[in-house]
């Protein structure tokens, strides 16, 4: 994150007026453009066609069963009975049947489901194979071993291919070991074979394939370091290059960095693996390991773009100034993409070794020949800064202007067309600064600074000191939308709520595991947010934003013009236990709702490195303190239900401690009371913006931020008005309808 100013919030104020004011009357208004301040660049009106696999969704017919998904069994069962007693046959009739019937069987009642799923294979030809394995179910369910274990072979009889065969498999070979070896040869993937590896490797720990099995296939297991610390260590000689590989990318996928790049060491030597042994190396601080593997790999693979950022990499590692300039300059040589970056570096490097004007060189090249790059911006802002600090609002200005411009796709891009709506106002130019936050509302509409916009523009979206008290209206999609890829079998399981089942099935079906594309990592992240793994979950989809190559990108940028890709990004686990303390502490539940999906990703078990605990990472002693306020005997931070007990007391304390300013309440929650206290000591609070870039600590000015900026996407995403008002702004824009 970058620094906050460094000047008084009342001396910048008076700056900008004064400034911005001489600023217009010198220039005259034919200079000023439509803006009053600059003319911005309108966004691309034009209408991308989103692919098959996504649009395909919305076209679908009305059904009456998909809306009933997202209710419990309970609610669901008479409406659900009606629809399967209709006469006339019909896709509703038959989803409504595989429900009940699904939901018969989890309630123990298996003789119930059994008429319903009866000849149901036949005619839902689509579901046949999990109908099966649910008929065999609801006869174990009902006390009929016998023609449990006959349908299980029916099963495999005649759908010996399928996934689901893996559950008969798994089911026979409890009797009959020979069936479980089957399913480690047909389908190590499936979640129910890594169970069988589980249970023999308990028998008999010592079975190197078995543990590779899980290596490959079972890196979300919780004994998965473990397993690959047993195997390098154990079985060294009998691994493979390719298994050094898969062994290599679960430390990587688990974050075990050091072990990853001693593990891809030993894999096949390709660029990727090359960079990987580096990176590795760099991250377990074995520096000369690290420039040994990027060494290499830019001598194999000169043209690759890993060696690119091998290059660079190199650049930070090695002592001799000369030698780090050299490398920077052959990126410039050779990764025109990358130049920018190389720039930006030299100039750092120029002015550790005390020469100014070179380095000016290089940061003036950066922005006349690279203007348009992410480090072209970068620059500009973190001038326009330094201008703020020395007073020269109007050095400020240009700058931002020239990122909204020239680097309109930055991540500084939002926040400089911000400031210059902020500017705006600041010198009474009301027109100019009304249109500047309707261009971040146009251009960026999931940022942070587009809420804050909307705030400026009198929208009800809540501003810092009235966040807390709104209630606004959440309206959830009716139906599930569609994977972009997976078999039509996964696809109907998932709309259906079958989660678990089109996570197995996935499981086999995902092939390119360590380079998926970019919608088969984003129907991975669906699959795990399906099963309430929300933080690898939302991981998998928001890292899609990371990826390099231009097609890349351009898959990306269709992606999230469909509601799915933003829904899986804004999640709504415990959305119930969220309301229902949120209502008790007089809280806004999507104010909630975004401090827990910062604070923990919904995932209810995890613990950071400091010890906080749970969904909203509270610390075993202020769960103590909390707990002796209010009375509480008995809890447990990884129960969600006493996690947002505990944790939506202390949300209230700080709103309490402030007034109920949510930027102090939210601030407070990640640094503290005492420390927000001095903040406001030192800088003054006469503007809250100014205030949030005065933080002095990066954690936390990112983290209020990020915590408003998911509130302003689940207000935008869920809220009907708010997404009906924004889609005036941004033709793009994908929510809910009124």
């Amino acid at each position: 994150m970058r620094n906050g100013f460094s000047r008084s919030n009342r001396q910048i104020l008076a700056i900008a007026g004064m400034a911005l004011a001489a600023l217009m009357v010198g220039a005259g208004a034919s200079t000023l453009h439509g803006l009053g301040v600059i003319q911005l660049p309108k966004p691309s009106q034009k209408a991308e066609q989103l692919p098959p696999s996504l649009s395909e969704d919305h076209q679908r017919q009305t059904s009456a069963v998909l809306p009933l998904v997202s209710k419990s069994p309970q609610a669901r069962a008479d409406q659900l009975q009606a629809i399967a007693q209709t006469s006339s046959p019909s896709q509703d009739q038959l989803r409504a049947r595989y429900l009940l019937a699904v939901d018969l069987i989890e309630q123990n009642r298996g003789g119930a489901a059994l008429p319903l799923l009866d000849n149901l294979d036949q005619q839902y030809p689509l579901l046949a194979a999990p109908i099966l394995a649910k008929r065999a179910q609801a006869y174990t369910a009902s006390g009929q071993p016998d023609q449990a274990s006959a349908t299980w072979q029916e099963l495999l009889k005649r759908y010996p291919e399928s996934p689901v065969a893996a559950e008969a498999l798994f089911a026979l070979g409890k009797q009959d070991r020979q069936y479980w070896q089957q399913a480690i040869a047909q389908f190590p993937a499936h979640p129910r074979t890594l169970e069988i590896a589980q249970t023999l490797l308990q028998e008999n720990p010592n079975q190197p394939q078995l543990l590779l099995v899980l290596a490959r296939y079972g890196v979300d297991l919780p004994e998965i370091t473990a397993v690959l610390d047993r195997l390098t260590k154990e079985y060294t000689a009998q691994l493979s290059p390719q298994d050094w590989e898969a062994i290599a990318f679960a430390y990587w996928e688990t974050m075990n960095y050091n072990k990853a790049g001693k593990a891809y060491a030993n894999a096949p030597r390709t660029p990727l693996n090359l960079f990987r042994t580096g990176r590795g190396a760099q991250l377990g601080k074995r520096h000369s390991d690290a420039i040994a593997a990027y060494q290499q790999l830019v001598q194999a693979y000169p043209d690759a773009p890993e060696s690119g950022n091998a290059f660079m990499r190199l650049s930070q590692l090695v002592q001799d100034p000369q030698q780090r300039l050299a490398y920077l300059d052959t990126v410039m040589q050779k990764f025109p993409d990358r130049a920018g970056d190389a720039l930006l570096r030299k100039a750092e490097i120029l002015d550790a070794q005390n020469s100014p004007q070179a380095a000016s060189q290089a940061r003036q090249m950066l922005l006349s020949r690279y203007g348009q790059s992410d480090a072209a911006a970068e620059l500009r802002w973190t001038l326009a800064e330094r201008r703020i600090e020395a007073g020269d609002i109007k050095g400020a200005w240009e700058l931002a202007r020239q990122i909204a411009q020239q680097n309109p796709d930055s991540t500084f891009a939002p926040e400089a067309a911000f400031w210059i709506g902020k500017w705006a106002q600041q010198a009474g130019q009301q027109q100019a600064a009304k249109q500047a936050y309707e261009y971040v509302l146009s251009r960026y509409p999931h940022s942070y600074y587009a809420w804050r916009s909307a705030a400026k523009l009198g929208w009800d979206v809540g501003d810092f000191t009235t966040v807390r008290t709104k209630l606004p209206q959440v309206s959830k999609p009716a139906e599930r939308p569609t994977p972009p890829v997976g078999s039509a079998t996964l696809r109907e399981l998932y709309q259906l709520g079958q989660d678990w089942d089109a996570w197995a099935l996935w499981q086999v079906e995902f092939q390119n595991r360590m380079q998926p594309t970019v919608v088969e990592q984003f129907t991975d992240g669906l699959m795990r947010l399906g099963v309430g793994d929300n933080l690898d979950g939302i991981f998998m989809v928001s890292s899609l934003a990371r990826r390099e190559t231009a097609e890349e990108k351009e898959q990306y940028k269709r992606l999230k013009q469909d509601p799915l890709y933003w829904q899986a990004l804004y999640p709504f686990p415990y959305l119930e236990l969220i309301n229902s303390w949120s209502s008790q502490r007089q809280l806004n539940p999507l104010l909630v709702t975004a401090l827990i999906r910062q604070e923990s990703r919904f995932e209810a078990k995890i613990e950071s490195s400091a010890g906080a605990k749970g969904l909203m990472q509270v610390m075993p002693s202020t769960a103590d303190w909390i707990a002796s306020k209010i009375s509480l005997q008995d809890f447990d931070l990884e129960k969600p239900e006493d996690n947002v007990k505990l944790g939506t007391w202390y949300l209230d304390y700080t709103h309490q401690e402030y007034d109920n300013n949510s930027l102090f309440a939210v601030a407070s929650y990640n640094a503290g009371p005492g420390a927000v206290a001095d903040w406001i000591q030192r800088f003054g609070y006469s503007d809250p913006d100014w205030f949030v870039e005065q933080i002095p600590f990066p954690e936390t000015k990112g983290y209020v931020e990020s915590v408003f900026e998911n509130y302003w996407n689940y207000l935008r995403l869920y809220n009907p008005q708010i997404s009906a008002q924004l889609a005036r702004y941004a033709p793009k824009h994908v929510g809910v309808s009124p």
